[in-house]
């Protein structure tokens, strides 16, 4: 077996946020794991799956890391991380987990019953993130 066939390829996406504290928190409540390993008082890694990690950096610490001028979410749209759901149900639930722990549910709903259903919210600093369940039957066809 080559090495591109044994590795994984895997994704940090990062992103600044006004609480630390209030940022782990809000993960957590969702099913999120926090990696002490790669966490401090400037940063949280959030395990979202094997392969899937967000790095909650404290703006202070974001700003080492760039030259831009750091978005503000609530207002401007600088990404929308979409994340897979092996169901309509776990779509539901992990939005209304968001809401639950203070994040903010878009109205709108992606429904096409026959192919994917998907719903989105913004975290407590205004990230978008959408969750998508997407049918096998139609993607195999």
């Amino acid at each position: 077996m080559s090495q591109s066939q044994t590795y994984q390829q895997m994704i940090f996406v990062n992103l600044p946020v006004n609480d630390l504290d209030a940022s782990k928190k809000f993960f957590t409540e969702l099913g999120y794991a926090i990696n002490p390993q790669f966490s401090d008082e400037n940063a949280a890694s959030v395990v979202i799956s094997d392969t899937i990690f967000a790095m909650l950096l404290t703006k202070p610490f974001y700003a080492t890391f760039t030259k831009k001028e750091i978005a503000d979410a609530t207002r401007t749209s600088e990404v929308m991380i979409a994340l897979s759901a092996e169901s309509r149900e776990q779509v539901d639930e992990l939005v209304e987990k968001a809401v639950a722990a203070g994040g903010t549910a878009s109205d709108k709903v992606q429904d096409m019953p026959d192919f994917m259903y998907g719903r989105a919210f913004d975290d407590l600093d205004g990230h978008t993130w959408e969750v998508v369940w997407m049918n096998p039957a139609a993607i195999e066809g």
